[in-house]
């Protein structure tokens, strides 16, 4: 009897051990992958951040970059979230604002994306490892690259860039073939009984019309848009900044009824059927699930395809 009992016991002790080594191995794996970070060069110096970041939280325009290169998100602005396009993609992510870090502690995010100009910045580093961005310190797709060296997605992010550059190049020169090289363009968006016009920096996709495409913008446009991204104007002195062609971001919340006035039936592009609206909700940002949109859009408004 003592024989078949202390193989048993022996038998009973060894699958103990090697549980408690499975676990203890396993719980060491888990502990070294929840630990594992990289230095990434943020523009204010080295920042220690998770090699594989698996809940972001965005603060302002960067979402739709985090989405395309195929990061979780825990949660985002509320500018994102009204975005139709990402309606879908966005609806079990909570919407946050740098002021509610209540509700970002819920989230326990491991990464913080937010502006240079995002509120208690400091208290959100304490959060999760916070990296903010200055708007337009850095070029639209240079921007991108940047995301997708933070989220160790580098080389995801400089092969759409590659790619997308190419794309747009190529049908900024047909665009070109058929309007003609001196054809000007405008992109002019109405808020709140206010209009704007942009200059080639201010998404609403201006950065793929100018710096892409090079099409051509009227000269008022680049005496006044040009500096700070996007100039204020009034329906009287419309038609000095409107091209031959006018993409318009309309907001339909809002008072639309400058279409009403003789000034803007009488532009040309009105005239001659060269305005092409845009919801601007989907319009504002330039990160690539935006900037795929616009140039498709473009592509369908100016070549029919």
């Amino acid at each position: 009897m003592k024989k078949i009992l202390i193989p048993s016991l022996l038998l009973l002790m060894l699958l103990i051990s090697g549980c408690s080594s499975s676990e203890q191995k396993s719980n060491s794996a888990s502990k070294e992958e929840k630990s594992e970070t990289r230095t990434y060069e943020s523009e204010n110096g080295p920042i220690e951040v998770p090699a594989n970041p698996k809940r972001v939280v965005v603060l302002a325009s960067f979402t739709g970059n985090v989405m395309a290169l195929g990061v979780n998100l825990a949660g985002t602005d509320s500018w994102s979230k009204m975005n139709p396009r990402f309606e879908e993609d966005l609806k079990d992510v909570e919407e946050i604002s740098d002021e509610n870090l209540e509700k970002i502690i819920e989230l326990e995010p491991d990464l913080i994306i937010g502006l240079s100009t995002s509120k208690n910045i400091d208290k959100l580093s304490e959060i999760a490892p916070t990296v903010t961005y200055t708007y337009g310190k850095v070029d639209y797709l240079t921007q991108h690259l940047e995301i997708g060296k933070l989220l160790n997605k580098e080389k995801e992010a400089q092969e759409w860039v590659d790619d997308f550059k190419k794309r747009a190049q190529e049908t900024g020169q047909e665009i070109k073939a058929k309007i003609g090289e001196d054809s000007t363009v405008s992109v002019i968006e109405n808020w709140d009984k206010q209009l704007y016009v942009y200059g080639d920096n201010w998404g609403r996709g201006t950065e793929i019309l100018y710096q892409e495409m090079k099409l051509a913008m009227p000269e008022k446009v680049k005496e006044m848009a040009l500096k700070d991204g996007y100039y204020a104007l009034s329906i009287e002195v419309l038609p000095e900044f409107a091209g031959d062609y006018v993409v318009l971001s309309k907001n339909l919340d809002t008072d639309n009824g400058f279409q009403e006035t003789d000034t803007y039936k009488n532009l040309p592009a009105v005239k001659n059927d060269r305005v092409f609206e845009v919801n601007a909700k989907e319009f504002y940002f330039n990160d690539p699930l935006t900037l795929e949109l616009q140039l498709d859009f473009f592509k369908k408004s100016f070549l029919g395809k």
